[in-house]
């Protein structure tokens, strides 16, 4: 008997379509790995197991079954994306549980293209911090359970890593899929501005928050991104592996274009520093990318020695805004000083203005460079453990200190992506980050996909189930 459990979801809609494997008999597996493994992992809040059998059924009886190209994957949701009958929590206890009424817009496309939602996926409180964890429970690293998945879409990470589900949905205001993505050895990529749909928390902060695929292969991820873009590549007949419309060029498939890299190691926050592992990693990136022929230099960005100043106040008036309608005495005490740092940044915020600026020092960079690879993380994630119970000032030095590689990407509005590279001492995966100018979703995926060629990385956790 095939078990289901491991392989791709391209892998997984294929069987379905050809009919060598029904969307309930493939949802079942997947929930009941969940069952074993979930207690140790924590990466969902809750598991629609009946309701996820009995949508497994309705995508078995649509007729344009042979068409789909999700058909019959399971896929975990992000709980700060509506799904319908579900509440969304977001992390706290300040929110209603109230269900749905209507799923978000990313949640009915994938189930359009014939994915089955299996549950909504622990968050940090308000989707605030690195770590995942609070009053709905802590999500750990399926490779290192010691240690935390990150955040904030970090249940969804783990839930993919674990294999729990082949693909998550996830999003990213200041690095929410990378950081997770590059702790767990999983593929992401945040798009660009405006080219999957937002439409996350109260204003997407400032126009900053992303939607985006968390998957175990490039190839998932482009098919991912296509389905959440609506391009109208992503379907069986063409492989799912185009973002046309959405990217440079609108390549289909993966492309072996020569690209001029540049290659900077340095963290863009002052007085944070990069540990070898991570640096390792990037240089050895860069020269398996110089040996397949691009043109690879040592090039830092244009950082602004005001950049650290510019992440906290747009991170911390992000959440001012979201936290505004909530009861302040069911918040964190870590979410509530976050939200009144942030208060007094909100009007500056909203201009847009130091966004505009970082964007325009970055852009003649950009145009000397196709593609920035960078470490993804400065170093490995923190212990898994009550941060939501921890003072406010101790979770921003740990989360600054070991993610500051992704805010300026948030900022700008561009695209970048978090590719498993390497390991670190701990045998947990290692990662790099690669950024674009706007556009270039395609650009990237196909040199994630070279790097995935050149340099296969383990797809899921070795998880003991005895």
């Amino acid at each position: 008997m095939t078990s289901w459990v491991g392989l791709s979801a391209a892998e997984i809609a294929a069987a379905v379509r050809e009919k060598r494997a029904t969307p309930r008999e493939v949802v079942a597996e997947h929930l009941a790995r969940i069952e074993r493994l979930d207690g140790r992992i924590g990466a969902f809040r809750t598991v629609r197991a009946e309701a996820a059998l009995a949508e497994a059924d309705e995508v078995a009886a649509r007729a344009d079954l042979a068409e789909l190209p999700l058909a019959g994957v399971p896929v975990a949701v992000k709980d700060n994306l509506a799904v319908r009958g579900e509440s969304s929590r977001v992390g706290t206890a300040a929110t209603p549980d109230t269900p749905a009424a209507e799923d978000h817009v990313t949640v009915a496309r994938l189930r359009a293209a014939g994915a089955v939602v299996v549950g909504l996926t622990n968050v940090p409180e308000l989707c605030v911090f690195g770590t995942t964890e609070g009053v709905h429970g802590t999500a750990r690293n399926p490779w290192d359970t010691s240690r935390t998945a990150g955040g904030s879409s970090g249940g969804s990470a783990a839930a993919v890593a674990a294999g729990m589900v082949p693909i998550a949905l996830g999003n990213d205001g200041m690095g929410s899929l990378r950081i997770p993505a590059a702790n767990c050895g999983l593929v992401t990529i945040k798009p660009g501005h405006g080219v999957v749909p937002a439409g996350i928390s109260d204003g997407d902060w400032f126009g900053m928050s992303e939607n985006g695929p968390l998957a175990t292969t490039v190839a998932d991820a482009r098919l991912m991104l296509a389905v959440l873009a609506d391009t109208g590549t992503g379907t069986a007949a063409e492989g799912g592996t185009g973002t046309e419309g959405a990217t440079d060029g609108g390549t289909g498939g993966a492309r072996d274009v020569t690209r001029t890299i540049a290659v900077s190691a340095r963290s863009p926050l002052a007085g944070t520093a990069v540990s070898k592992p991570y640096v390792t990693a990037v240089r050895e990136a860069a020269r398996l990318l110089a040996g397949a022929g691009h043109r690879v230099r040592r090039a830092d960005p244009p950082y602004p020695l005001s950049l650290g100043v510019t992440a906290l106040r747009h991170w911390t008036a992000g959440t001012a805004v979201d936290a505004a309608a909530l009861d302040p005495r069911r918040l964190a005490r870590r979410t509530r000083v976050h939200a009144a740092v942030g208060r007094r940044f909100v009007n500056g915020v909203r201009t847009g203005s130091e966004r505009e600026r970082l964007r325009r020092r970055m852009e003649p960079f950009f145009a000397e460079y196709d593609v920035l690879l960078t470490p993804a993380l400065a170093r490995r994630s923190p212990k898994a453990g009550p941060w939501h119970e921890r003072g406010w000032l101790r979770n921003v030095l740990a989360n600054t200190n070991y993610s500051p590689m992704t805010p300026p990407w948030n900022l700008t509005g561009w695209p970048a992506m978090s590719v498993p590279f390497g390991t670190l001492p701990s045998g947990a995966p290692c990662a790099v980050q690669l950024v674009g100018r706007p556009g270039s979703e395609a650009a990237l995926l196909d040199l994630a996909g070279q790097i995935e060629r050149l340099s296969p990385w383990r797809r899921t956790a070795g998880l003991d189930e005895s």
